[in-house]
């Protein structure tokens, strides 16, 4: 379904809930008076998480409620879940949370919980957030298996050295894309082995091309997301290392779609993040006008991006904060 149906679906379910709002059942709100919170560890500079925010703002803006979006500066799960603890005490009508660190934020989600306010997850933590008490999430199927069809794949093409760049340490969704990825390329020979780096442009190809100078044998690099992936784009260029090395990533930008209409990366893996802005304000502002409450997880991805004709096709919404 495209975003403009979306759009027009949600709109005509919104508009039919404000036609009967004099009706409103006890307990149930207008959708004016709703307010709903995003509490994610993605930093407002990661070019991923701007497409979520986008999600989040268009809306917002369809339902007329209030929506609030709080996020770390940098990759921070500790200033996350005081962030968390903060968004609590507002008492929203619902909360919208990613989990990068099950550790870090299991006490503040499991207080959402004891506090009856309604809880969805998004981009990271499916299984850890269902251990918690949540029951609802919007996001990729498993960042594990994502991984694994990636690793599959690459073993199929015959590139079974890939080294993944890691451009947040301790956020457990990438650990589980290169873990899924080393288990994809394994029965084939195959592994990974992995470059921690910083979200520094300059960072990520310093510590990328001096791992590629020690390590001449590698056939590929896999980026764990646009922010690692944009970077290395330009290097690739300056260094020539296109058509002698394969460059892949998680997630994409419009960086990533251009270099794979020129033809140079091998594939992007799109996790349609913009929906997970959008479908848990949804959700939740429908919880708390009709009471609904959906009773299956909502999968956004994996998506492969992997040939010129469906890059251009995504191009302009990608340029837009939409793709």
């Amino acid at each position: 379904m495209t975003t403009s149906l979306l759009k027009l679906a949600f709109g005509a379910l919104m508009s039919a809930g404000m036609m009967v709002g004099l009706a409103q059942a006890e307990g149930l709100k207008e959708p004016k008076d709703v307010r709903v919170t995003f509490v994610v560890h993605g930093s407002a500079s990661d070019p991923y998480w701007s497409v979520v925010k986008r999600g989040v703002d268009d809306a917002a803006k369809l339902t007329g409620a209030t929506v609030e979006y709080h996020a770390p500066q940098v990759f921070d799960v500790v200033e996350q879940a005081r962030m968390m603890e903060a968004a609590i005490a507002t008492k929203p009508d619902g909360i919208a949370v990613s989990i990068a660190d099950a550790d870090a934020m299991r006490k503040s989600v499991q207080a959402a919980l004891a506090a009856n306010i309604p809880v969805v997850v998004l981009d990271s933590g499916e299984k850890t957030g269902a251990d918690m008490g949540t029951t609802l999430y919007v996001g990729t199927v498993s960042e594990y298996d994502s991984g694994k069809k990636a690793g599959e794949r690459l073993a199929k093409e015959g590139v079974l050295k890939v080294v993944c760049i890691n451009h947040e340490v301790g956020n457990v969704s990438l650990d589980e894309r290169c873990q899924g990825l080393n288990d994809g390329l394994k029965p084939s020979g195959g592994g990974t082995e992995v470059v921690a780096v910083t979200p520094d442009p300059a960072d990520v190809q310093r510590r990328t091309e001096a791992y590629l100078s020690a390590h001449p044998d590698v056939q590929a690099v896999f980026a764990l997301g646009a922010t690692a992936a944009n970077p290395l784009i330009p290097m690739f260029r300056d260094k020539e290392l296109f058509g002698k090395l394969k460059l892949y990533t998680f997630d994409i930008s419009p960086e990533v779609l251009d270099s794979i209409v020129a033809g140079e990366m091998g594939f992007g893996m799109d996790a349609q993040q913009y929906l997970m802005g959008y479908l848990p304000v949804i959700y939740l502002v429908e919880q708390a006008t009709h009471g609904f409450w959906p009773i299956n997880n909502s999968y956004t991805g994996p998506l492969f991006i992997d040939t010129p004709d469906k890059a251009k096709a995504i191009l302009v919404l990608a340029k837009q904060g939409i793709r």
